[in-house]
């Protein structure tokens, strides 16, 4: 309302205050923003156009209100479906009022899918191979959004498959017969179950940085030789998983989890591979003495490239319900074609121990397994066993309980 005090010229809308104004000497949360413009759509169809923002929120095509809302507490978002028609002009006007502790807005508008989906189409129809680039977003995953979409709530996934139009994408892509990669972008796991089955390369490059086309090049054209691992598990449906309700830990993470993961955790490819001999431990320990081991490793393949070796550690005689396997050790090592090196671990007495029924920390008596490799042990799915291996044995604990500081 009133005069303007400052008019200029924004590129975009998209500002994020905390306690300072966007204007100088005009206090935030006494002032408020009007921005005017216009839109020329290349294409017909129904976009959407909306916004987030901190404070009150009107967005208006045409002088016809489409978006309104009012958040204080934390920031929102809404949409609305907006029927464009090509190459005609549409005026665009935001109204903003900022709340003190929290000013920011941000105009959003999305092309019509069916337009991308036939774009894609067609550039796939003419070329040699697809790198198809699916995935998910940190508008749709995080801590307590304002999203509520299939498959997403508050920032929580209800699912954890691709958003639908991308899974059916995918499918049309593969269906024109051109080979295919698939690049993943997404900040938590998703069950690619279909594309496991059916695309022969599956590249996971999380929300990567601002050199991320330059990383992605050098891997798929072989100027770098990968060798990542997963950090989490990829399950292949909701159904392997309790409920958000449910704070046991059993079924979840790799340590509790026995079912048959899409990937586990640890798992990674190569563009050579590794083969695992010679490991040595002792068959027995005395009880509050740390254990040693050694193995060898080789480059069996034919180019350079570093192998991440994770050594696992399973209780089978616990008093007390355990983790089915844990990370105990690790350790990234680069061979030549060809080259062995021969490594040593150290399982330290804590990492023997456990919590047991008195709430105690004791290393108690029986049987142990370790097992050092590439990879986790115990899972069925052969994608990686061209390219990593997993040796495993066991050896014994003797004497009797030996109580450790919590």
């Amino acid at each position: 309302q009133g005069q303007p005090v400052a008019t200029r010229v924004d590129q975009t809308v998209n500002s994020g205050l905390w306690d300072e104004s966007a204007i100088e000497g005009v206090s935030i949360d006494q002032h408020s923003a009007r921005w005017t413009g216009f839109v020329v759509p290349q294409k017909a169809g129904s976009y959407q156009f909306g916004g987030r923002a901190h404070g009150s929120f009107r967005l208006f095509v045409d002088d016809l209100l489409h978006v309104e809302f009012k958040c204080v507490d934390e920031a929102c978002t809404d949409w609305a479906t907006v029927e464009f028609e090509a190459g005609r002009e549409y005026a665009i006007r935001i109204e903003y009022r900022p709340h003190r502790y929290g000013a920011g807005i941000q105009l959003m508008w999305a092309e019509p899918e069916s337009t991308l989906r036939e774009e894609a189409l067609e550039a796939a129809s003419d070329a040699d191979a697809v790198v198809l680039m699916l995935g998910l977003s940190p508008r749709l995953e995080g801590e307590e959004m304002g999203v509520e979409i299939p498959g997403f709530k508050g920032g929580d996934r209800t699912d954890i498959v691709l958003p639908a139009p991308q899974r059916e994408l995918m499918e049309a892509i593969v269906a024109t017969g051109k080979p295919v990669v698939l690049v993943l972008l997404n900040g938590s796991a998703v069950a690619v179950n279909w594309a496991a089955d059916n695309i022969p390369a599956i590249l996971e490059a999380w929300y990567p940085g601002q050199a991320a086309g330059t990383a992605i090049a050098d891997v798929l054209f072989g100027d770098y030789n990968p060798a990542g691992r997963l950090p989490v598990t990829f399950y292949r449906s909701v159904d392997q998983l309790p409920p958000f309700s449910d704070y046991d830990m059993d079924g979840r993470t790799y340590r509790y989890f026995g079912g048959e993961p899409l990937f586990p955790f640890g798992h990674g490819l190569s563009y050579t591979s590794f083969a695992y001999s010679e490991l040595e431990l002792p068959d027995s320990v005395q009880a509050g003495t740390d254990v040693e081991l050694s193995v060898t490793v080789e480059n069996t393949g034919p180019v350079a490239g570093e192998e991440v070796l994770q050594l696992y550690l399973s209780d089978l005689d616990a008093s007390v319900p355990v983790a089915i396997r844990s990370l105990v050790g690790m350790r990234r090592i680069l061979l030549q074609p060809g080259e062995q090196r021969r490594l040593i671990f150290t399982v330290t007495t804590r990492q023997l121990s456990l919590i047991n029924a008195q709430m105690e920390r004791v290393v108690e008596p029986g049987r142990f397994e370790l097992s050092v490799g590439g990879k986790q042990p115990g899972f069925d799915g052969v994608s990686d066993a061209s390219s990593t291996d997993v040796i495993s044995g066991g050896f014994e604990v003797t004497g009797g309980i030996v109580r450790l500081e919590p």
